[in-house]
């Protein structure tokens, strides 16, 4: 009995190293993503800072700036400049797809260019990752000189999605793996705070809890697994009430399934057992359990 307790011990020590060691791992991976993520935004803001460097230089600009890359949403940047510009379609097309080209994030993504003054498009177009899939209208006409402002919304990323779904899983397998660690970790009652008492004297009965056995008068009475649990409580509160619930709960709770009669059953078994001794008898204590009842 005993030696198969120190096992199931073993396991929840396993258990729980295994436990730790995927939750540093998660946390270790969330960091290692968050210091990724970083990176890769504020290498996409330089790229886009640098499409509205060259649209400048392309309306004849050189001395003004580009201001600050102002990220509006997920996933969505605005570049923004200091003073009004002209610009040509098909060149804002060519480089924003030559310098995002770099981007390795940026496959799929939307383009549009706004009026300061009322936020209306005045030009827009879709990129893909599948050159057929691309929306590009109205190239060769000019736009007249302006205050405009250009954003551009990438499509989410599988990486994105994938790291979500990964730490998300692992978080829900930790939970788990939390509760049954912490279930198993319940006391066991008599079982577990006692094994180091292994033999009882029971009336004229001595019941060895180490060698699940009952010996009357030098004969030997084997008994189950379960029969000796049960029994090893009602040894440790002779003569005391025992909620038929904690009974089932720490008889059982082990094997996950409790079935309602099964705690009847047993308690059967052991009286017949314990029959050699008249003065030994397992009573129902009706709405409240069974007693071990010793009488001198």
């Amino acid at each position: 009995m005993f030696d198969s307790s120190n096992l199931r011990f073993g396991k929840r020590k396993y258990l729980f190293g295994s436990a730790l060691l995927l939750f540093i791992s998660v946390i270790c991976v969330a960091f290692s993503m968050a210091g990724n993520d970083d990176f890769d935004i504020a290498r996409r803001e330089v790229l886009l800072r640098r499409i509205g460097h060259e649209l400048l230089l392309q309306s004849g600009d050189s001395t003004s700036r580009v201001l600050p890359v102002k990220k509006i949403a997920e996933n969505e940047y605005q570049i923004r400049f200091e003073h009004d510009l002209t610009f040509q379609p098909d060149s804002l097309v060519n480089t924003t797809q030559r310098l995002l080209a770099r981007d390795p994030f940026a496959r799929d993504y939307v383009v549009n260019v706004l009026n300061c003054g009322n936020s209306s498009v005045v030009y827009g177009y879709a990129i893909s990752k599948n050159k057929k899939d691309d929306i590009v209208a109205c190239i060769g006409r000019e736009q007249p000189s302006a205050c405009y402002t250009i954003n551009i919304k990438f499509k989410p990323t599988g990486i994105n999605t994938a790291k979500n779904g990964y730490l998300l899983g692992s978080l829900s397998f930790l939970v788990v793996v939390g509760f049954i660690f912490l279930r198993s970790l319940k006391p066991r009652g008599a079982l577990n705070n006692h094994q180091l008492t292994d033999r009882f004297t029971l009336g004229s009965v001595l019941f060895d809890a180490q060698e699940r056995q009952l010996i009357v008068n030098k004969t030997t009475i084997d008994l189950t697994g379960t029969e000796t649990r049960l029994l090893l409580i009602f040894a440790l509160s002779p003569n005391e009430t025992i909620a038929r619930s904690r009974l089932q709960k720490e008889v059982w709770e082990d094997e996950g399934v409790i079935v309602g009669r099964s705690l009847d059953v047993f308690i059967s078994k052991l009286r017949k057992k314990l029959e050699f001794d008249p003065n030994i008898n397992i009573v129902v204590i009706r709405g409240k359990g069974y007693k071990l009842e010793i009488s001198t």
